[in-house]
């Protein structure tokens, strides 16, 4: 036998044996079909320690130096010149070629917890849950504007037409409800820094429409037109309903388009939810202690805290994916008056989300992440901070999360992660993870490539897994 002809029959030997012991490896992880999963996936691929994500979408970008982030030396220096030696040869949004100016913390740090996690005093009710907090201080992004960092948050690429992780996970993982939609999306504003926010970031992008976001209205009717018109009653509804859908599936047969079937799916959905959102919207059976607990003025009057107590409701009915923008972080200017403001509207109503799915039995499996798109600058920027990537802080609670923890951290002035660094991709990669999916594993084909939330990266961050 010759050395070349040896080389390769060895090598397709070698190569078969690495395949199966792959393929076996694979199969090996590959477990029962959890309850309530009817998507694309038929295996879960690791414990399922999360059923439901609730994503509370801080719009703007909320600065982790008054927040989560204590830096006593940046303090120390506030007024002062930053140092060139950390800036030199990075990109920084809108103050590139400025004089840079430390900026120490507008507001003072406390201990809170058996851990003693250290949380700014703007935030005492999230403070008084830090127990059940696993607080990221080492988080990274790679987009520095607005909407390319929240498209990166959302759906791991600034591409327009990338799915969204809630519709990622509608598609894998299917809705334990089939009166709601499985990603619901709700909107509240703060009284300044309104960071507007588009709604391709829950789009379901070049997965089939039926797995994007639907946004409901947090202020009046939850959805427009949910009622039917005077003189049409529901069993009438009913009758249009099936005729539609008869005439649709012949539509089916003819031609292959996902599309019809999301038509199809539609119209059985908006029948049920005529059913379903008076009752899920209808807060009268709420005792006023839950009321006060979340700090609710008036029900459905369009507040972040309105929005909480909704989630909750949404989370117990079954829904997949629940995210709530509250637009009012982007603080290029009065950083004093925008971070006390947009803390009093939404301190209150996060602890008592957390404590509500607590009281219930539900935190154990329900996901909870806090954050914003990306974090502020230690320099100061007027009487603002500008938008900074390099190390920002969020928090999870629940969902397989190690709690009364924090992971990760920034150099002494705040500037750039350097301790077990986290960036977005990583993130996903662990999201998926706690829900039961190997982010490798739930993906689709699109122009021939395989499309993935984490792309080529994503590393899991067992850190902070239970």
């Amino acid at each position: 036998m010759s050395r070349r002809t040896f080389l390769t029959q060895s090598a397709y030997g070698l190569g078969g044996l690495a395949f199966a012991a792959l393929e076996s490896r694979a199969a090996s992880t590959l477990l029962p079909r959890p309850a309530g999963w009817n998507g694309a996936l038929k295996n879960a691929h690791f414990p399922v320690r999360a059923k439901r994500i609730i994503f509370l979408c801080m719009a703007g970008g909320p600065s982790q130096f008054e927040t989560f982030d204590f830096k006593p030396k940046l303090n120390a220096l506030d007024g002062k010149a930053f140092p060139e030696s950390f800036t030199r040869g990075q990109q920084i949004a809108q103050l590139q070629g400025q004089e840079l100016k430390a900026r120490g913390s507008i507001a003072g740090f406390k201990k809170h917890g058996n851990a003693g996690i250290e949380v700014s005093e703007l935030f005492p009710h999230i403070g008084g849950i830090a127990d059940d907090l696993c607080v990221i201080r080492s988080m990274q992004t790679e987009q520095i504007n607005h909407d390319t960092a929240h498209a990166f948050m959302n759906t791991g690429s600034i591409i327009k037409g990338r799915p969204s992780m809630g519709s990622w996970l509608l598609y894998g993982l299917g809705a334990e409800t089939d009166e709601l939609p499985g990603f619901v999306v709700l909107a509240s504003k703060g009284r300044n820094g309104v960071q507007p926010v588009s709604s391709r970031q829950w789009s379901s992008g070049v997965l089939p429409s039926r797995f994007q976001g639907i946004q409901l209205q947090s202020r009046g009717d939850a959805v427009h037109y949910i009622g039917n018109p005077e003189g049409v009653c529901q069993s009438m509804q009913r009758q249009v309903v099936e005729e539609i859908q008869r005439l649709n599936g012949f539509l089916a047969e003819e031609q292959v388009d996902p599309e019809i079937a999301t038509r199809i799916a539609q119209y059985e959905m908006a029948f049920k939810m005529q059913a379903s959102v008076p009752s899920l919207t209808d807060f009268k059976s709420e005792p006023q202690s839950v009321l006060d607990l979340y700090g609710i003025r008036e029900p459905g009057d369009g507040s972040f805290a309105s929005n909480c107590l909704l989630a909750r409701r949404l989370a117990e009915r079954g829904v997949r994916m629940i995210q709530l923008y509250h637009r009012a972080w982007d603080h290029h200017a009065d950083l004093v008056n925008g971070m006390k403001w947009g803390a009093e509207d939404v301190d209150k109503a996060s602890a008592a989300l957390i404590s509500d799915l607590k009281q219930r039995g539900m935190l154990e499996d329900t996901l909870v992440l806090w954050g914003g798109e990306f974090g502020r600058t230690p320099m100061g920027q007027g009487t603002g901070r500008d938008h900074h990537i390099l190390g920002f802080s969020l928090f999870l609670a629940g969902g397989g999360v190690k709690a009364g923890t924090t992971y990760g951290a920034t150099d002494e002035l705040g500037y750039r992660a350097v301790e077990n660094v986290v960036n977005v991709h990583d993130l996903h990669a662990t999201i998926l993870a706690l829900m039961g999916v190997d982010h490798h594993r739930l993906n689709t084909k699109f122009q021939g490539l395989d499309v993935r939330l984490t792309g080529v990266a994503g590393n899991l961050v067992p850190g902070i897994m239970v």
